[in-house]
């Protein structure tokens, strides 16, 4: 059974004071140095500037450090990088039989290693994060409703387009790898356009990998070319392109959009002193669920079981770090959008099944539900 974390319970167990969409920082925990972990992420490693980096400044939150190598980098915890899908399970097997006290593995490339090796070692405890339903009780997954920070970045792209009276508006889609969880972040983007512009055209593109800038600033550049206003990329260190290319058509007084995923982008954006390529970015706060875990190891108090973490839990958001591009009327119009949601009066679809039976959704996207 899913069990879903209460707002404040949350809290408490990442210390009082954690601003989930703000960036704030915790004090860090007491005594903590005799708990030891090991970051074992795909081959965008922990400088990806998106999923793979906020997992690690959660672990150096919790250790006190920051993001230079700390006094206990390679000692109380460090961070192994897999090349290839191929080698994951024996990877994840290694770095079990070195006795940490809590494993981490990072993104849905991990979930079949996770379910074998978890599976066959139940004395050791890993926390997951992105995908859930192991049923092990060794196993506590970080499950995050993607679907509802993405709705309000595509709320902002679609709002701007308005305001810049942009004709018959496109808005773009880069993901990493398709499944479940990307398919999280692309409907709530769709959705997010739509209820703001309900004709706007959606085109989507999945790269194949989380490590591949490359073919993100090809496709962002034809499309942006052939008249894209906004594009939104949920794949790790591939969305990066997206962002380069962005800041070359700004530079050069294009009026065309990046939107960045998982962190605040706005400083990867910029193109001159102040200005910047990011419009917004959907914040995912991957750094609260590893500091989360390694707490509950810490007290105790480790559990498996899925915890789903969404906007309730300001798990998930959306930046207004770009006040150049974005109006207070602007961010008026996404706060109410934002308190629908909070309220239960909007319930967004999370799976491209269920996203399909609204009306005038887009029935030719390249998402997979699994």
């Amino acid at each position: 059974m899913i069990k879903k974390i209460s707002f404040c319970v949350l809290i408490i167990a990442l210390l009082a004071g954690v601003l989930f969409a703000g960036g704030g920082k915790a004090q860090p925990a007491k005594g903590a140095g005799d708990v030891t972990t090991r970051i074992v992420c795909d081959e965008s490693g922990i400088d990806d500037k998106s999923f793979n980096q906020s997992a690690w400044e959660g672990v150096l939150r919790y250790y006190g450090e920051t993001r230079e190598n700390g006094p206990n980098r390679g000692k109380l915890y460090d961070a192994v990088v897999g090349q290839n899908k191929d080698q994951y399970e024996a990877l994840l097997q290694q770095v079990t039989d070195e006795g940490y006290d809590l494993v981490i593995p990072t993104g849905t490339s991990f979930t079949e290693a996770v379910k074998i090796v978890g599976g066959r070692n139940p004395n050791q405890k890993y926390l997951y994060i992105d995908e859930g339903g192991f049923g092990l009780p060794n196993v506590l997954s970080a499950v995050f409703s993607e679907q509802e920070g993405s709705y309000l970045v595509g709320v902002v792209a679609a709002l701007k387009a308005k305001a810049d009276g942009i004709a018959n508006p496109q808005f773009g889609f880069i993901g990493g790898m398709q499944g479940a969880v990307i398919t999280r972040f692309e409907m709530g983007y769709v959705q997010g356009v739509l209820s703001v512009i309900p004709n706007a055209k959606i085109l989507d593109y999945y790269a194949g990998s989380w490590s591949d800038p490359g073919s993100a600033k090809t496709k962002a550049k034809s499309w942006y070319d052939s008249g894209v206003y906004a594009i939104f990329s949920a794949a790790g260190s591939t969305g990066n392109g997206t962002i380069a290319q962005a800041k070359e058509y700004r530079a050069q007084g294009k009026n065309v959009w990046a939107i960045g995923v998982d962190s605040d982008q706005f400083a990867d954006g910029l193109y001159n002193a102040t200005d910047s390529a990011v419009l917004t970015s959907m914040i995912k706060r991957v750094d609260s669920a590893t500091y989360y875990g390694l707490s509950q190891v810490k007290a105790g108090t480790f559990q498996g079981g899925d915890r789903i973490l969404g906007m309730k839990e300001d798990a998930v958001g959306y930046t207004t770090t770009n006040a150049k591009a974005m109006p207070q009327s602007l961010i008026n119009e996404v706060e109410a959008k934002k308190q629908d949601i909070l309220s239960g009066k909007l319930v967004l679809a999370a799976t491209y099944a269920e996203a399909k039976r609204l009306p005038g959704f887009p029935q030719d996207l390249s998402a997979l539900d699994d």
